[in-house]
């Protein structure tokens, strides 16, 4: 078994264990919500085309750098970049590079969990819509009965304006994770893994099978894959790509190489790493064959037909969610208990990403303070609590206190700026040192004795990290920072 960061040498018990824990840790709302609502608003099967394209020539090579860097180093994120920087006789500043996106993804945990915390919420509504239909002998009715669509709609604001049951159900998710993490790799976030993910496929794909037999199948596979050529030249189409393999395989965000420094010497880190990626990219595109068949039930044909012609954008982001698919469950056979799955899958691909969010920072501050992990983990976790409780004012008492007025954050509140400083700023920034410090600074043997990769496929490998990875992140920084230039080309 690999050296770790815990006391002991904990680790992954098996190749399989760090494969299904690294999938979790990229499968999450991304995948769920995010990917579907770009492919269709950005030219289907062109955005879909150009999007695994980026997987492959953008993510995979990525992702294969962070494990890599991992593997050798064999500790935190921060430590293991120190280490390779140290062997290859380079400044330590670049371990900089990995604390950077340690950062970003304890700031990302602290606003994911209050979205969680809204998953946490429809379970409890759906659960108890089910048993209501069960002990009135129609389980097979459709969900929330006797609520009219208004209604339905009005859940999630309804829950907006509530700061103290907001805060409640993110305080519930973040003591989920908090015990995931402080049990350790192989006895919390391994198990975690191990137990979630598979039951999180088996639900995608039983719900997938679901949409096909009682939803709107066939328009669901025209908004996906409709194929118009021109639009792979489309800029926006591009960037948008871009930003979402980046995005959705959890790059820049220190997760891979924290993981990668609990995976065996015998583990083909390049095999994995194509696993990996390929998991994450199909979640995605099940995904959107799983929520859009049930949304696009309800639609009248007229606005159906709208938005297969390009004509009207469909709510996409959280509103298809919290929203379209609540209101959607209720026309549909035994929707309260589809509904109820449907949340509960959902609520499994965010806890393994939120446990893999926190651990990034928890491994780092185990080595250097040198404290027992469940107190390490509790004053992490409780920080990320106490930043996204703070955020989530940001929906009530805060909606209209914005601290910044410049840039991207000009009119933002608190949730807003969090969003958009990890995603447009840290998580892409650290993305684009490290494949400047893999192609450029790295010793050049080291990291080929850790790759798994040989002859010409390295030399692209090595290309690919070089120049074309950082070229393209540096355009998603760009647009991300002045999305004026996207306009004015």
């Amino acid at each position: 078994m690999a050296g770790a960061v815990s006391a002991g040498g904990d680790g992954w018990s098996s190749r399989t264990a760090f494969v299904l824990a690294a999938i979790g840790s990229a499968v999450g709302l991304g995948n769920l919500v995010r990917f579907p609502a770009e492919a269709g608003a950005n030219g289907g099967g062109a955005f879909v085309i150009f999007y695994i394209f980026c997987v492959l020539l953008i993510g995979l090579p990525i992702l294969l750098s962070e494990t890599v860097i991992g593997r050798h180093g064999q500790a935190s994120a921060v430590e293991s970049m120190k280490k390779v920087a140290i062997e290859s006789r380079a400044s330590t500043w670049w371990s900089l590079t990995a604390g950077v996106g340690m950062c970003g993804a304890l700031l990302v945990l602290a606003y994911y969990s209050v979205l969680a915390g809204w998953i946490v919420h429809y379970i409890g509504v759906f659960a108890g819509d089910f048993f209501s239909a069960v002990g009135a002998g129609a389980p097979a009715r459709g969900a929330l009965h006797g609520y009219s669509v208004d209604e339905v709609q009005a859940i999630l604001p309804a829950l907006h304006a509530n700061s103290t049951e907001m805060i409640v159900m993110h305080a519930i998710f973040m003591v989920l994770t908090i015990i995931a993490v402080g049990r350790g790799v192989s006895s919390g976030i391994e198990k975690v893994a191990v137990w979630l993910m598979p039951t999180f496929f088996f639900l995608l794909i039983g719900i997938t099978i679901y949409g096909a037999f009682t939803g709107s199948f066939g328009a669901a596979l025209s908004f996906l894959f409709d194929f118009e050529p021109a639009r792979l030249l489309d800029p926006a189409v591009q960037l948008s790509a871009l930003g979402q393999a980046l995005f959705s395989l959890s790059l820049g965000s220190a997760l891979m190489i924290t993981y990668g420094a609990y995976a065996a010497r015998d583990i083909n880190l390049a095999k994995t790493s194509v696993q990996i990626a390929t998991a994450d990219t199909s979640v995605a595109i099940i995904a959107g064959l799983a929520i859009f068949p049930i949304t696009f039930s309800v639609l009248a044909p007229a606005s159906l037909n709208a938005i297969l012609d390009g004509q009207e954008q469909v709510q996409g982001g959280l509103g298809l969610l919290f929203v379209n698919l609540p209101v959607a469950f209720q026309t549909m056979p035994a929707g309260s208990l589809i509904g109820l799955l449907f949340f509960i899958m959902v609520f499994f691909a965010a806890l393994t990403s939120a446990v893999a969010l926190l651990e990034a920072s928890v491994s780092w501050a185990i080595g250097r303070f040198k404290q027992p992990r469940w107190l390490v983990t509790l004053l992490l976790g409780g920080l990320a609590f106490l930043i996204g409780a703070w955020a989530s004012f940001s929906f009530n008492s805060l909606a209209d206190f914005h601290p910044f007025d410049f840039m991207i954050f000009s009119g933002q509140p608190v949730f807003g700026i969090l969003d958009e400083l990890t995603a447009k700023i840290l998580l892409p920034t650290s993305a684009l040192l490290m494949s400047i410090f893999v192609g450029w600074i790295a010793d050049r043997r080291l990291i080929e004795s850790e790759n798994g990769l040989d002859g010409n496929l390295h030399r692209v490998w090595l290309f690919l990290v070089r120049w074309l990875c950082p070229l393209v992140i540096t355009a998603i920084l760009l647009t991300g920072l002045f999305p004026g230039i996207l306009e004015q080309g």
